[in-house]
């Protein structure tokens, strides 16, 4: 099937662009015809992204910027410079995130405080100062923000990082439901075992007593156990944020490879 078209002609922000899933997502969506902004905190990351997307049929292409999605200045001129260049938008993606675990009698309220303000906060900010750009989209927008699987499911030493991701999850249920009948759509997708640079640096960022035996079921079924790659992601989010999801609001989309059957 050639998907080369499917999102022709359209704007989408995503977060977390410079690696991993975000890096990933956007590269798949500018592939598939979108105009991608294509942001993130460290500039360096975004070097070289809008050459790798190479010429596509529909015209795809990658533009990328700075955003702190923790400041609520720098969500407001991200987004503006955006809808202000193109006119509008019509979908975005919150891929953006921090990931790290702790024994929770010991963990800080700074670092507590850090994985709210940019995961969860970050969040919302995006949301918010995309919503209004959003209804006005002419394909119906689209808001995909990621959870993860620790919001199902046990995760130890990661109370904090689950706490935001469930929340993420009932904040896009609140969502979709509040705009439905505006035509804005708003989903999770809720990857596990993906290999990016932040399931790469979990073990450097847990307790140094961890118990490795915790994580025993946290491993994937398919492929003989191997982690999944970004693009086992981004297809899903292509799919999302085009006219094939158009029926899919208010929902979450578990991506695990079947760790948590």
């Amino acid at each position: 099937m050639d998907l080369s078209h499917r999102l022709q002609g359209r704007t989408i922000v995503v977060t977390g662009a410079g690696s991993g899933i975000g890096r990933g997502t956007a590269l798949r969506l500018a592939r598939e015809g979108a105009y991608v902004a294509a942001l993130d905190v460290v500039p360096d990351g975004l070097e070289g992204l809008a050459d790798e997307v190479g010429p596509t049929r529909s015209g795809g292409q990658v533009v990328t910027g700075p955003v702190d999605i923790s400041s609520e200045e720098s969500v407001k001129a991200a987004i503006a410079s955006v809808t202000d260049a193109r006119g509008g938008l019509d979908a975005v993606v919150n891929a953006a995130a921090v990931h790290y675990g702790d024994h929770t009698h010991e963990m800080s309220l700074e670092r507590w405080n850090r994985l709210l303000s940019i995961n969860l906060t970050g969040t919302f900010l995006m949301t918010r100062e995309t919503i209004p750009a959003l209804l006005e989209s002419q394909h119906g927008g689209v808001i995909v923000n990621f959870s993860s699987t620790s919001a199902y499911f046990a995760h130890p030493y990661m109370a904090a990082y689950s706490a935001t991701k469930g929340a993420i999850m009932s904040f896009t249920h609140a969502i979709a439901l509040e705009y439905a009948d505006r035509g804005l759509r708003a989903v999770s997708v809720v990857p596990g075992g993906i290999e990016t640079a932040i399931t790469g640096s979990t073990p450097a960022n847990l307790p140094a007593d961890v118990d490795w035996d915790k994580f025993a079921k946290l491993m994937p079924v398919l492929g003989r156990g191997k982690f999944g790659t970004p693009d086992s992601i981004a297809g899903v989010v292509a799919m999302l944020v085009s006219d094939d999801g158009a029926y899919i609001t208010g929902t979450e989309i578990r991506v695990d490879g079947g760790t948590h059957m």
